[in-house]
Parts: structure tokens; C-alpha cells; sequence
């Protein structure tokens, strides 16, 4: 067994989402030196099902195997048929195996990508479930950076919370560039909201859920949001009004501000 080939493959399997847990049995596999082999690992998403078929061959001239590919059947709680999709490895970023199963639940995965010409591109990778290609997968639709959805100012145009605070921000983006329906703080007529968002490039725009999991019209967040800055703006106007009238009078306290809510990303 190639003992370097096999520290370079249980790192790219680590790191492409499978974790530790496959480390003695990829061992196994290379000490047989097949031709060919695969790993399985199977993983919960809360009430769905997922199982992953890793896929390795060895090449034709030196006994170095190459992690090659990995198919994806996903079993969705209330569907009696699986969803299967196979997930190429490429020299640049992989698709991790959290990333393909929020794919495979039809939300986009924001990745940098490497062209043929070894380019490194950035694009949103969205499956269409309506289209399938020659190998059986369904079709992956991106949208490329000049496609011109800007997922920060997307979400400047809602009334959340978590965008007053950078880190937190920050928090919120990376969480739905990889895929995840990410919770979020509205604020609602002076009220905190729970709600959840995902990005939605080819529209150009996010999807709201309440928490129920409800899609939320997107123009009620957007008259929200409206309806937040007119009313901070009224407020201030006030604040300005009421100084000019007296200014030699005791200044008025502020608002205590609201305790933060722990955020879960």
C-alpha cells in the first residue's frame, strides 16, 4: 500500500464532508489493491435519510487510487421513492456532503469552481429536478458572479437583526452560501420574529419561511422593511422636534436596548 496515496485520500475524504469514521476501512480496501472499490456512509438530516457510495479506482499505471466520485441517495421522510444524484471530485473545491444533501433538497449552494482551464470561478450551483443529463444526474443550473445576485444586498433589503452586528452577519451569510436554511431574527413592529431564509439566486432574491417552515410572500418582508425605516425615521424626526422646543430641558432616556438572543448557524 501506497502509504502517502492513503494520507492524501483520508484527508480529501475528511474534508469532502465524511468525517474520521471511514479511515480503517479505506485502509482495508487499498491493502487489497483492487482495481476498484467503494466506501459507505450513512448520515441522519433530521427526519431524512441519506447515503453516500464512495467511489475509487486505481490508476492504470502506478498504484495510486484516485477518490473519483460520490452518489448521493437521499430518502425523504414523506416520499416512497429516493433521490439519488453523484457528486464529482475535482481538483478545486469539492462539493461536501452538507452541501450536496441541501442541494438535493433544492436550495443553492454558492462554491468557487475551477474551469478547464484551471481558472478559479465563483457561481451558485442550483439542481433542476425538471431536467436530466446523459449520466442519469440531474441538471445543475449556475449562476455565475456576472449573473448579478448579490446575496448581501438582497438581504439588506429585510428587516433582520443579525445584519446590525458583523460577525453575526458574516455568521448568516457563510451559513446560506453553503446551502443551510438559516435562522433568522425579523423584526416586526417593534417585536423580534424567528423566521427562516434561503438564497435564491436565480430570482435574485431570498425565501422567507416562518416558523413553521411556511413560505412567507416575499413582498410582506419587503413592506417590512419599509414600514421599520419610515417608522424609525418619524422617530427621529421627533426626537429632533422636541430638543429644538427645549433645549435647556432633562434629556429623555434611551430605550434599554433588548438582551441578544444566542444565534444557532
Amino acid at each position: 500500500m501506497n502509504e502517502k496515496n492513503f494520507e492524501y485520500l483520508k484527508e480529501q475524504v475528511k474534508y469532502t464532508g465524511f468525517g474520521e469514521t471511514l479511515e480503517s476501512e479505506l485502509k482495508e480496501k487499498l491493502q487489497k489493491e483492487e482495481p476498484n472499490f467503494t466506501l459507505t456512509h450513512h448520515v441522519k438530516y433530521g427526519n431524512d435519510t441519506a447515503t453516500a457510495t464512495l467511489n475509487f479506482k486505481k490508476s492504470d499505471q502506478s498504484d495510486i487510487y484516485f477518490f473519483n466520485s460520490y452518489k448521493v441517495e437521499l430518502q425523504k421522510e414523506n416520499s416512497k421513492e429516493a433521490l439519488e444524484q453523484t457528486f464529482y471530485i475535482n481538483k478545486g473545491s469539492n462539493i461536501t456532503m452538507k452541501e450536496a444533501f441541501n442541494l438535493m433538497e433544492g436550495r443553492a449552494v454558492n462554491k468557487d469552481l475551477t474551469n478547464k482551464e484551471g481558472e478559479i470561478y465563483n457561481s451558485w450551483l442550483q439542481i433542476d429536478f425538471k431536467q436530466t443529463e446523459t449520466n442519469g444526474n440531474f441538471k445543475v443550473n449556475q449562476y455565475h458572479q456576472n449573473y448579478g445576485y448579490d446575496l448581501e444586498v438582497t438581504l439588506s433589503k429585510h428587516p433582520i437583526k443579525e445584519l446590525e452586528t458583523p460577525k453575526y452577519k458574516e455568521d448568516l451569510m457563510n451559513s446560506m452560501k453553503k446551502g443551510n436554511l438559516q435562522s433568522a431574527t425579523f423584526l416586526k413592529e417593534g417585536e423580534e420574529v424567528k423566521q427562516f431564509i434561503e438564497a435564491s439566486p436565480q430570482f435574485k432574491t431570498i425565501n422567507v419561511y416562518d416558523s413553521n417552515l411556511q413560505r412567507i410572500d416575499n413582498r410582506k418582508s419587503k413592506e417590512e422593511k419599509q414600514s421599520e425605516t419610515q417608522q424609525a425615521s418619524e422617530k427621529q424626526g421627533s426626537k429632533k422636534q422636541n430638543q429644538t422646543a427645549d433645549d435647556d430641558g432633562p434629556e429623555v432616556p434611551k430605550e434599554a436596548k433588548r438582551k441578544r438572543k444566542s444565534q444557532s448557524m
